[in-house]
């Protein structure tokens, strides 16, 4: 097969945009949408407050010369960003137990899990109209994972920045 016979085998754009909008013609698609953008939202004020109470008491270890105690709160950090996703993928599995997207609800825990996490690997059936939902879980996981990778990248750089104690005793 060549690339021509591939492009021609390929359905139109408009073809796959009038499946698309008959997906989002299901109402509650869009108060899944609603819903994936006030999680992130959260999210995102969640892993900043986490950041931010990090850099806090990272500046008032570094002030008091308490070395190590930084270490166990990114330590902490990395535990608190670990359940808002925890939370969120409960968040995600309600919501499909509410539009009964599955006819058992325990089903629901792990299809939101592997969803949000975009591991994939189980076989779960869908009706066609909710043929959308996976990505739309999928892509609120990417982002959120990478929102708390940034902030733990950035509170792993703060640590890293820091003046050893070495340092500080050889420039006093």
């Amino acid at each position: 097969m060549n690339f021509s016979q591939i492009l021609s085998s390929l359905p139109s754009f408009q073809i796959l945009f009038a499946d698309l909008n008959a997906d989002l013609g299901n109402t509650q698609i869009w108060g899944l949408l609603i819903f994936t953008c006030c999680m992130l939202t959260l999210h995102g004020v969640a892993v900043l407050s986490v950041a931010g109470t990090f850099h806090w008491i990272d500046e008032k270890m570094l002030v008091r010369s308490i070395f190590g105690a930084n270490i166990v709160s990114y330590f902490i950090a990395i535990l608190m960003i670990i359940a808002v996703h925890l939370f969120e993928i409960i968040a995600w599995a309600y919501a499909c137990a509410v539009i009964q997207v599955f006819p058992e609800n325990h089903e629901t825990f792990y299809f939101a899990g592997e969803m949000y996490t975009t591991v994939g690997f189980g076989s779960f059936n869908l009706d066609p109209h909710w043929r959308i939902l996976p990505i739309i879980i999928s892509f609120s996981g990417i982002f959120a994972v990478s929102m708390s990778g940034a902030a733990l990248y950035t509170m792993m750089g703060a640590l890293l920045n820091h003046p050893n104690k070495s340092n500080k005793t050889k420039n006093s």
